[in-house]
């Protein structure tokens, strides 16, 4: 003869034993040092590292800081270059600094699509559920793209040199590098908040090109300011990538310009401090 029991009593049973369970798993828990809370920093740096890992699994992406620099300094080079400069020997020390610019400039776009593609997989919503420093997952995005730049800095001086490129300071050429990441780490403040306020990364990639082009193109890259009519002189003279230009360019021949130095610094903190905050009310309201 089998014995049946009620679910009634099975439920009474389980309710008068669960606390006990809780107690002495709250007790376990208790017991076991839980991992502290990671820090602002290595929160960003871990997912600087994640930005970073992307280029590892999709090499191709370096197309645009690899073979799109070296065939501008080429085709620029040896087809205006006599032209404009009178030699290709001169118009490559005039160039050079500009294509480099340019090159990283037109890169940092690349920040907003990337944050906008992780939105509409669901990736930022788990981002957003972690015990870390809201702010680590943008600034993580920014700081894995300082590889890309790098890469890309060190590809366009390297061909430059191999086309006969005078350098003038090795110390100044290092901080021409490094005043070219900190402008460009505060224009990609400015993609990043399209990334998180546009629907699509197309939209993303559409704007800041439709963007870029003018700033990049009418600027001091490739003739001087003096040979176009006045009205567009004078709208290059105010072109941010002008002075960032002239700035490295004064760098790299071995005699910096103090007063193009401060201006992109200036404009790097205001960028910053305009668009950081922007992107941060985007990112909480997302």
């Amino acid at each position: 003869m089998t014995s049946t029991i009620k679910p009634t009593e099975t439920t009474e049973a389980a309710e008068e034993t669960r606390p006990a369970d809780v107690a002495a798993l709250d007790a376990v828990l208790a017991s076991v040092d839980r991992p502290k809370r990671p820090s602002a920093i290595s929160a960003s740096l871990t997912f600087g590292w994640r930005a970073a890992l992307k280029i590892k699994h999709l090499p191709e992406q370096l197309f645009d800081v690899t073979g799109f620099p070296i065939i501008m300094t080429v085709m620029f080079t040896y087809l205006f270059g006599g032209a404009i400069g009178g030699s290709t020997e001169a118009y490559l020390d005039y160039l050079l600094p500009g294509i480099l610019a340019i090159t990283v400039v037109m890169i940092t776009m690349y920040t907003g699509v990337a944050v906008n593609s992780d939105i509409a997989k669901g990736v930022f919503d788990r981002f957003r559920t972690l015990p870390i420093w809201r702010p680590a997952t943008i600034v993580g995005y920014l700081l894995g793209d300082f590889l890309r730049y790098l890469i890309g800095c060190v590809v366009i001086i390297a061909v430059g040199l191999i086309m006969g490129y005078n350098l003038g300071s090795v110390a100044g050429t290092v901080g021409a590098v490094a005043l070219l990441l900190v402008f460009s780490f505060s224009l990609s403040w400015i993609w990043t908040f399209l990334g998180l306020s546009m629907r699509s990364e197309k939209t993303v990639m559409s704007v800041s090109m439709v963007a870029l082009f003018p700033l990049t193109f009418l600027s001091n890259v490739f003739v001087q300011p003096s040979t176009m009519p006045g009205w567009l002189e004078a709208a290059v003279s105010w072109n941010p990538i002008t002075h960032l230009v002239t700035a490295m360019r004064g760098l790299m021949s071995g005699s910096p310009n103090a007063g193009e130095i401060i201006w992109v610094l200036v404009a790097s903190a205001v960028l910053i401090a305009g668009f950081g905050s922007a992107t941060m009310a985007a990112y909480k309201r997302k």
